[in-house]
């Protein structure tokens, strides 16, 4: 496992964006260089201690599933190497978490596919018996499977801002109803596959989010990360029982210590214990392992 890498610093590419977790650099008008970071947000704040080997576990993860899921939609990775884009004493940056892509304009909605109440879906059903407009049965119990999994899209908030779930009529004003059918399709179909596969490896995906990019001729690209800890819900099986909050394979420790501390939730945010940062990688590397073995 690598030195632990809080922010990237390359010279040798021109810098494009910050995001939570992710550092974009430019390689050319057709390629951007993608940097995973071991950086940490929690309640939408950057945490400042980075966890070991988190942006190295979220690259192979998503690597893989790109991968795997490239039959049902085309992707932006490309097999080009991260390190031969770089200059030579910046390589030790980019080693084992950094991907080359493809560039694409990205849509201006998150895609959200829940197969089971959990997180701000079931404080929806409480309160209204639906999530983002979608009608659901009464009576179900926090962390119940639904009958069958639902899109619920959300906007993509200012950064330091909560993105916001809409509506599906809502999604189809911002991108068109075709476009919005197109990526609820295809949301729903990545999810099925991925949630198979997952299931036979001990681990339930409780609901996810994709992005997804245009070309230039208009056609839709997976783009972003897919299916990690960062942008899914992971419970594993044989801890897995309806009425609770499962435990996840993420970073719950860190909420909860977080919690325990009685932090504001406004920057700066605490430094975090050794023991805390030891136990979330470890929970990222399990759900590497689990998945991709």
């Amino acid at each position: 496992m690598s030195v632990p890498l809080f922010e990237s610093s390359l010279k040798s590419l021109p810098f494009l964006h910050r995001g939570k977790v992710r550092d974009l650099y430019a390689i050319d008008d057709a390629r951007l260089l993608v940097v995973q970071t071991d950086r940490l947000s929690a309640f939408d704040v950057i945490l400042p201690d980075p966890i070991p080997g988190k942006g190295e576990v979220l690259t192979a993860m998503s690597t893989f599933w790109f991968r795997k899921l490239a039959g049902l939609i085309p992707n932006h990775l490309l097999a080009d190497d991260p390190l031969m884009v770089v200059a030579p004493g910046e390589r030790d940056q980019v080693a084992g978490r950094a991907m080359v892509v493809r560039r694409l304009t990205p849509l201006l909605i998150e895609a959200v596919v829940r197969g089971y109440v959990a997180g701000s879906g079931w404080k929806d059903y409480q309160a209204a018996g639906a999530i983002c407009g979608v009608q659901l049965p009464p009576g179900l119990v926090q962390a119940q499977q639904l009958p069958q999994p639902i899109f619920t899209p959300a906007s993509k908030a200012p950064k330091g801002q909560h993105d916001e779930n809409i509506t599906f009529a809502e999604a189809e004003r911002t991108i068109g109803a075709a476009m919005a059918a197109r990526v609820r399709d295809v949301s729903l179909a990545l999810y099925a596959e991925a949630a198979a596969h997952a299931r036979a490896r001990g681990i339930i995906i409780a609901d996810t989010k994709f992005e997804f990019g245009t070309d230039a001729d208009g056609a839709l690209w997976l783009i972003d990360e897919a299916l990690t800890p960062d942008s899914s819900r992971f419970w594993p099986v044989d801890e897995y029982r309806t009425g609770i909050s499962p435990p996840a394979f993420d970073k719950q420790f860190v909420r909860d210590w977080l919690e325990s501390v009685h932090w504001d939730k406004r920057p700066p945010a605490p430094r975090l214990p050794p023991d805390v940062l030891a136990r979330t990688a470890a929970k990222y590397r399990e759900a590497l392992d689990r998945l991709v073995g």
